[in-house]
């Protein structure tokens, strides 16, 4: 199974059989048509490249509309990406891959971009404890002393330093699926993942 493109919706619990309480992630994920199947023989490698959503017709360009007919789909997706099938797997143009492709206890990892945090201090982005707190020190997140003196006179490439935080593609592995809920295309993932609500995220095995 290449995967799928799923929208998050959001976070919230829900009760397993002993009644304890399972955080977890709902992420509407498909139906996702097959827009390209790539083969080594044509385009130099395999791949199968999957669409989610559907743009309106006066935002898709000529080439769009023709690529996503090509697929015998109505409208261009609104996001497209490609996927590594195993060798085992065959898929057809237009073919529709829905959430049932998962069960429930499975192991997935998922893919997003995480949160912007804007600018940000060494104490929020990387958990620097700060200076003293007592007696109203002046200069209480900043990042002290750092660089090197007479040898080598620089500040070290790689030091954690204030800067641009958030913003980063990120993937989380090894993720449990909770619920799958084929008639809404939800999929109920433990935990968080990264990404603010609304945003769109890869799930594959």
């Amino acid at each position: 199974m290449p995967g799928l493109i799923g929208k998050k919706i959001g976070m919230t619990r829900i009760f397993d059989e002993e009644g304890q309480v399972v955080p977890v992630t709902v992420l509407e994920a498909g139906p996702c048509p097959v827009v390209q199947v790539k083969t080594a023989e044509s385009d130099g490698y395999g791949a199968v490249a999957i669409g989610y959503g559907a743009k309106k017709a006066k935002r898709t360009s000529k080439a769009e509309m023709g690529h996503a007919a090509k697929a015998g789909l109505d409208a261009a997706p609104r996001l497209i990406r490609e996927f590594e099938p195993r060798q085992d797997e065959a898929f057809e143009l237009g073919q529709q891959l829905n959430v049932d492709l998962f069960e429930a206890g499975q192991k997935v990892r998922v893919t997003g971009v995480t949160k912007g945090r804007g600018f940000q201090g060494v104490v929020k982005r990387w958990g620097f404890a700060g200076r003293p707190g007592g007696h109203g020190h002046p200069m209480s997140r900043t990042p002290g002393s750092m660089g090197p003196g007479t040898d080598p006179s620089r500040v070290i490439k790689g030091k954690k330093l204030p800067g641009r935080m958030g913003g980063n593609r990120k993937t989380i592995r090894n993720v449990e699926v909770v619920q799958v809920d084929p008639e809404r295309n939800l999929l109920f993932i433990r935990g968080g993942v990264p990404g603010s609500r609304n945003s769109y995220v890869l799930i594959t095995r």
